[in-house]
């Protein structure tokens, strides 16, 4: 039972899909595992990735921080995550400039027009919102895959963090998408973000 704990707490830790947001990859309802180890020892989110993260601080601005033992349990496992953890597609990292939309209709990460069919929602637009933001060194620009109702980096860009969310606030990467048993599947980064490395990213001395 200890080693059990000290898995979820620190290693490998399952989170329910609480909203239609990331529809096209992940469905309401749907539990994913996420890999907390991912980014430890010098790791970092990279373009594609499917993250869970806390957002007080960025998507929740001027929201307070759990209690002590109430944030423990949650970290621990034995108790739900709770209304403030989010599960997004990373688009940008630090020091990309990510803007939409081209005359192609598409989003654009370093000037590379990016091909989400891969995972957007089928009949949703890369974004009905126009935007153009140079992500800020040490954070992210993370998007739903069903953008029609996805609250994301968008929906925040007039508040403090412009949107943005700091990488030191993601919880892990879902690797694995474990429920319901029929579309258990690895969650592997597409294939399209590839076109944009050596672009650019980061904005940071590695």
């Amino acid at each position: 039972m200890v080693a059990l704990l000290l898995v979820n707490a620190f290693v490998a830790r399952p989170f329910a899909v609480p909203s239609g947001s990331m529809e096209g990859t992940l469905r309401p309802g749907d539990r994913v595992l996420v890999n907390q180890l991912a980014y430890a020892f010098d790791g970092r989110p990279q373009r594609g990735d499917v993250v869970v993260f806390d957002g007080i601080g960025s998507f929740l601005p001027y929201r307070d921080e759990p209690s002590g033992v109430k944030r423990l349990l949650a970290e621990a496992g034995l108790a739900p995550a709770g209304d403030t953890v989010y599960v997004k597609r990373v688009i940008g990292v630090g020091g990309d400039r990510v803007t939409c939309c081209g005359s192609d209709g598409r989003l654009r990460v370093n000037g590379v027009p990016l091909d989400e069919s891969a995972y957007l929602l089928p009949g949703d637009a890369p974004s009905a919102v126009p935007f153009d933001i140079v992500v800020p060194a040490g954070k992210l620009w993370v998007m739903g895959d069903h953008r029609s109702a996805s609250r994301d980096s968008r929906d925040h860009l007039g508040e403090p963090g412009g949107g943005t969310v700091p990488v030191k606030r993601v919880i892990g990467r879902a690797d694995w998408l474990l429920f319901p048993l029929g579309r258990t599947t690895s969650l592997d980064r597409p294939a399209a973000f590839a076109a944009i490395e050596g672009t650019g990213g980061h904005g940071e001395p590695r």
